[in-house]
């Protein structure tokens, strides 16, 4: 296992697929660092499934209200349309880029509507830097990450089985 040297800023994924060590940013994007522990230490993203995954650029997850299976709101047709009942935030851009590993936020053509959703990238994604919020960096687990089901949407997508702060585990 990848050695956690900050635990209150790395986070537990784990999948359908298997586990996942994300080394948070804080540094880069001190908000969405936030937010992101806010809704793991809630369990928001526990069953949210990975509704667009797109080969050779990104898995994307994270619609609480959607995409949460077993949730109230729970529409696969819909999902990646939700966030959570948090408000959006307000874009951390920086120059930190878009790396096979990066996690970073989704957010409409709006640049401070960011709320609940991320990607990991699979690839270098140049043309997303300086554009969407990075917050973390996958540091053991891209072998899984690799393996989640493709599609735009996905027919039967995986999911995250849990999303914990590493200090709270």
């Amino acid at each position: 296992m990848a050695e956690i040297k900050d635990p209150e800023n790395t986070i537990i994924l784990e999948t359908t697929k298997g586990k996942v060590v994300i080394a948070l940013l804080p540094e880069v994007a001190p908000e969405h660092v936030k937010r992101i522990k806010e809704l793991a230490r809630e369990n928001a993203y526990d069953g949210v499934v990975f509704h667009r995954v797109i080969p050779d650029f990104m898995a994307q997850t994270g619609d609480v209200k959607f995409g949460k299976k077993g949730g109230e709101s729970f529409n696969p047709g819909r999902a990646g349309m939700g966030g959570s009942d948090k408000p959006d935030l307000k874009a951390e851009f920086s120059a930190t880029p878009h790396v096979r590993g990066t996690c970073s936020m989704a957010r409409s053509q709006n640049p401070n509507s960011a709320n609940s959703q991320f990607f990991i990238c699979f690839t270098d994604a140049p043309w997303l830097n300086k554009q969407y919020s990075v917050w973390g960096q996958v540091i053991e687990g891209m072998d899984v990450v690799d393996t989640i089901k493709r599609g735009e949407p996905v027919t039967d997508p995986d999911s995250i089985v849990s999303m914990r702060v590493a200090a709270d585990v």
